[in-house]
C-alpha cells in the first residue's frame, strides 16, 4: 500500500480508502462489516470514510464497533455533516448548531474521542461561510476534528472558504470530496483540478466505479442479486444505458488485454491523478476489497499508449450534470 498526503496537509491516507456509503448498515451485517475492516486495515487501508447519513446513523455504529482492537492512532476516520439527521428546522444544514450538535452523535456513533477528517457534505447557501469556517476551527481547537474539508463544493466555494481562513488567520479547508470516474469527470478535471493544485487540497474521491457499472458487471444485463437489480436502485438502472454499456463492454476488452479486471483498470485511471489523495471503495465480500486493492500495482501498466486508449474510448462519453 502506498501513501499520499492529504493535499499539502502532513496527514497521509492510503490511495485506497474503504468506504461505508451503501454497504455499511444495508448490505452487510455486523460480522460480515467487522471482517472487512480489518482486512482492509491487514492490507494496508488506514482511511475508513463514513457520514452520519448513511443509513441514518448505523453505518458510524457499524464502523465504531468494526474498529474496536484496532490501533486508533493508525486510522484517519472521517464524517460528514449536512443532510437532514434530526427534527425541526437546524436538523440539517451546515449551522454551527446543527454542525455541533452533528458531531458529537458521530462521535458517540463511532465510538472514539476525535475525527481525523470532518466534512462539509454539501455547500449550504443559508449559512455564511464564515460561520461554517469559525466553527470548524472551533472544533479543531477542542480537539473534536484534526483537518476539514469539503464534499461537492464548487471551485468558487472552496475558494470563498480558503479566503475567509486565510483572512482571518484560521485553518482552511485542506480536502475536497467529489464524485470521480471514468463516466463522470468534468468537472473535477476542469473546475476542481485547478483550484487543489492552486491551495494545496487533496482529493477524496467517491464513486470510483460509478456504482458498479465500471466493474463491467452489467455488460450483459444486470444480474440478480446485484445492487441494480434492489427494488429501491431505480435511479442506478437509469444509468445503464447502451451508450454506457458500450463504452465499458471496450474498457472490460482493454483491461483484458493488459491482465487486470475493469474495476482495477477503473481505480488505477483514477490514482494516475497527482491531486488525489485517495480512491475510496466500497466493498461486499472479501474478493471485491482484495481486487479493488490490486489496483495500485495495475497503475504501472498506464503508461501513454494505453491513457491515449482509454481516451479515444471515453470519447462523447455520456455524462450526467455534476
Amino acid at each position: 500500500m502506498h501513501y499520499r498526503r492529504l493535499g499539502q496537509a502532513g496527514i497521509k491516507v492510503s490511495e485506497i480508502s474503504y468506504g461505508a456509503w451503501v454497504t455499511f448498515g444495508n448490505q452487510l451485517s455486523q460480522q460480515e462489516a467487522t471482517d472487512l475492516v480489518h482486512a482492509a486495515y491487514d492490507h494496508g487501508i488506514n482511511f475508513f470514510d463514513n457520514a452520519d447519513v448513511y443509513a441514518r446513523g448505523q453505518a458510524e455504529i457499524i464502523l465504531g464497533k468494526a474498529i474496536q482492537g484496532l490501533p486508533r492512532e493508525a486510522l484517519v476516520l472521517s464524517s460528514k455533516v449536512f443532510w437532514q439527521t434530526m427534527p425541526g428546522p437546524n436538523g440539517r444544514g451546515l449551522s454551527r448548531k446543527h454542525m455541533s450538535e452533528s458531531l458529537h452523535a458521530s462521535l458517540r456513533r463511532l465510538q472514539t474521542d476525535y475525527l481525523d477528517i470532518y466534512y462539509c457534505h454539501r455547500f449550504d447557501p443559508d449559512t455564511p461561510v464564515e460561520e461554517v469556517v469559525y466553527t470548524m476551527n472551533v472544533f479543531i481547537r477542542q480537539g473534536k476534528i484534526l483537518y476539514w474539508g469539503t464534499s461537492e463544493w464548487t471551485a468558487a466555494q472552496i475558494v470563498e472558504a480558503v479566503g475567509i481562513a486565510r483572512q482571518h488567520h484560521l485553518i482552511p479547508p485542506v480536502v475536497e470530496q467529489p464524485q470521480y470516474n471514468m463516466l463522470h469527470r468534468r468537472r473535477v478535471e476542469l473546475e476542481l483540478a485547478p483550484v487543489t493544485r492552486r491551495f494545496g487540497i487533496g482529493l477524496t474521491t467517491w464513486s470510483p466505479l460509478y456504482s458498479g457499472i465500471l466493474t463491467g458487471k452489467y455488460n450483459d444485463g444486470i444480474p440478480e442479486g446485484s445492487r441494480a437489480s434492489l427494488e429501491n436502485m431505480g435511479w442506478l438502472r437509469d444509468r445503464i444505458t447502451p451508450e454506457v454499456v458500450a463504452k465499458v463492454r471496450q474498457l472490460s476488452a482493454l483491461a483484458s488485454e493488459l491482465d487486470m479486471t475493469t474495476a482495477q483498470l477503473a481505480i488505477a485511471w483514477l490514482l494516475r491523478r497527482k491531486e488525489v489523495s485517495s480512491v475510496i471503495t466500497g466493498a461486499t465480500r472479501m474478493a471485491q476489497l482484495e481486487e479493488n486493492l490490486g489496483a495500485a500495482d495495475a497503475l504501472g501498466k498506464l503508461n501513454d499508449e494505453v491513457l491515449e486508449r482509454i481516451e479515444a474510448i471515453l470519447q462523447n462519453a455520456p455524462e450526467e450534470d455534476a
